[in-house]
């Protein structure tokens, strides 16, 4: 909004030239998002709280040692990724290129991610167990999301359909129309991992603000002619704007870790934590960094394949590989404290976001 506002009056005063520049948008987005989170976040806990809008524990048989360490967060406000995305789409409407066609997507679908994790929410509260939406509903809006992103993106003559492969130069795959398909597990995968990574206190909106601000530095530079060239990957014109939405992600979650940290305050639930996962598969769709998110979300994929695992385990040999999935509940069977296990995690997120930068040059 001030990009149009303020931009075209730079001929009055240069000053307001520098909303030209995508960094110093992105920087405000980030300070912006951030700044609305820690203002907006005491009144929406009050509010989750005198609506008794609480979480809800599982206490079947395969889950009571973690009952046990989870019992004390049974009514902890819960929906706080009203709070996260609030903070996002505000900010990224504040500073965004609103004529940019990524930006508008991008905030089309976040949105649609998290009107489905409120379902999820809400269902939850009301059946008060912790399960809410059946896993099939919940894929049925995740896969109506990315199968129109995926068929957006091919009809779409400007923006490419080749995937970058990492460590390999000059080298692209063309899936002609089965990108639409792979845009799809895209982003349902990447909305479902962040949601499997949901399970401790600051774990994954630590691991979202590790991956947002990578996808920052990676849009920005997807979008910028001269450094794409040099650095010899794919060049998408307007992607650089994505800079600004991830940089609202990135000051959303430092927004929301101030009351996520532990003991937690608020969780985000399914409504915040879809919503994130999907907005970074989409723009690791948009920036053809789809398979590099492999490596930058590390955490997530190690999330999601220690369920896939787990359950094929026990349903082929009726043996279990960890004591408890996702893998960081394995972690805490084992002994190691809440905040250990989400520390390490995020260490190994940040190795993780560097080494993915660096392979920007390993080719």
């Amino acid at each position: 909004m001030l990009y149009h506002l303020l931009y075209p009056l730079r001929d009055i005063f240069f000053g307001f030239n520098v909303f030209k520049y995508i960094t110093f948008r992105a920087a405000a987005a980030a300070i912006t998002s951030f700044l609305l989170c820690m203002v907006l976040g005491p009144m929406i806990i009050e509010k989750l709280r005198e609506f008794k809008i609480g979480q809800v524990v599982r206490t079947s048989d395969d889950a009571k040692g973690i009952y046990e360490m989870h019992k004390n967060k049974v009514g902890t406000p819960t929906m706080g990724g009203l709070l996260i995305v609030t903070a996002v789409v505000l900010s990224t409407l504040i500073w965004g290129d609103l004529t940019n066609k990524y930006v508008l997507l991008a905030l089309v679908s976040i949105i649609w991610l998290c009107v489905v994790g409120f379902l999820d929410d809400y269902l939850k509260l009301r059946l008060m167990k912790s399960k809410g939406l059946t896993a099939r509903s919940k894929f049925i809006g995740q896969i109506m999301l990315g199968f129109l992103i995926g068929l957006y993106v091919y009809c779409d003559p400007q923006i490419s359909k080749n995937l970058d492969v990492p460590f390999l130069k000059n080298a692209a795959i063309n899936l002609g129309i089965l990108y639409i398909l792979f845009t799809t597990v895209v982003i349902v995968g990447a909305s479902n991992a962040v949601n499997l990574t949901d399970g401790l206190d600051g774990l994954a909106i630590g691991c979202t603000i590790i991956v947002a601000l990578t996808y920052t530095a990676l849009s920005y530079i997807t979008g910028n002619a001269k450094i794409s060239e040099y650095l010899n990957i794919i060049y998408i014109p307007g992607a650089g704007e994505l800079a600004v939405f991830c940089a609202a992600i990135l000051g959303a979650g430092l927004g929301f870790l101030w009351f996520n940290s532990f003991p937690a305050t608020v969780f985000m639930g399914d409504t915040g934590s879809l919503a994130l996962g999907g907005a970074i598969g989409i723009v690791a769709t948009f920036t053809k960094k789809e398979l590099l998110l492999l490596i930058v979300g590390g955490i997530f994929v190690f999330e999601a394949l220690s369920v896939i695992l787990q359950v094929a385990s026990f349903k082929l040999f009726k043996k279990r590989i960890f004591l408890m999935a996702p893998i960081h509940h394995h972690f805490q069977m084992k002994g190691w404290s809440e905040t250990k296990v989400v520390i390490r995690f995020w260490i190994i997120g940040i190795i993780l976001a560097l080494f993915s930068l660096s392979t920007l040059k390993l080719r």
